[in-house]
């Protein structure tokens, strides 16, 4: 008999309507609370069935351990704009009461060999049913912006491709993911010197601070100590000639 998939696939659809609203409520009281928030914005989607079913073969997946076996047909994708927000959603994840993480893979410090980076971690969620409740697992994307946009032109050109990059494009994709990277790294270390200049300033030490000289400046400061003679000088000079 077929499967029924628009009932096998509501519960996965109310969890990721509910995952969306509770990440999305997080960046609200950041902002309510005046603080920098760790979300930029939140995404979800459920896998298509011929997504799932591609996936079923290729995974060699039985369809009575769809549930268990294929752990994203629920997925959400959280970005952030800084490397360090990452890990900070990823701790706010493991704390929450409402879903217990089962599996966490860093792709953030240990990227695939295509490049890709993103951190995932797979949580079994609770949603309530009319007469019982159902656990889902979801899988949860935490990435950067920087890294989104890689892995998006990178998922759609794949698809162009059906999977099977010339080895070219394939090192290229690799030099443009490290440039990604660097990107958010340089990103970062910004921020920290800004953090660092405002905590400075707040405390009152940038105060105690003597700005340096310019290159400019310094090399400036260097011709006029040599120059000892002053135009009143060389016109008393002149009038002395004969």
């Amino acid at each position: 008999m077929a499967k029924n998939w628009s009932q096998f696939l509501m519960p996965y659809n109310q969890a990721v309507d509910e995952l969306k609203l509770k990440f999305r409520a997080i960046r609200k009281q950041y902002q309510s609370m005046g603080e920098h928030t760790p979300i930029e914005f939140v995404t979800g989607r459920v896998k298509p069935v011929n997504s799932i079913l591609e996936k079923m073969h290729r995974r060699f997946i039985r369809e009575e351990l769809l549930e268990t076996d294929m752990q994203d047909i629920a997925g959400i994708r959280i970005m952030v704009p800084f490397v360090d927000d990452i890990y900070q959603v990823a701790d706010l994840i493991r704390q929450r009461q409402d879903m217990q993480v089962i599996e966490e893979r860093d792709y953030v410090s240990n990227s695939k060999p295509s490049g890709y980076r993103s951190y995932h971690i797979v949580v079994e969620y609770p949603i309530q049913l009319v007469d019982h409740e159902k656990k889902i697992l979801a899988e949860i994307q935490v990435r950067t912006l920087s890294m989104n946009f890689w892995a998006t032109i990178e998922h759609s050109l794949n698809y162009k491709y059906q999977g099977e990059f010339p080895e070219e494009i394939n090192e290229r994709l690799k030099r443009a993911a490290e440039a990604s990277f660097m990107l958010d790294q340089e990103m970062s270390e910004i921020r920290g010197e800004v953090q660092e200049a405002q905590r400075l300033f707040a405390s009152g030490q940038l105060d105690n601070i003597e700005p340096q000289p310019s290159e400019d400046q310094a090399t400036t400061s260097g011709k006029d100590s040599r120059s000892t003679s002053s135009p009143t000088d060389a016109t008393k000079k002149n009038e002395d000639e004969p």
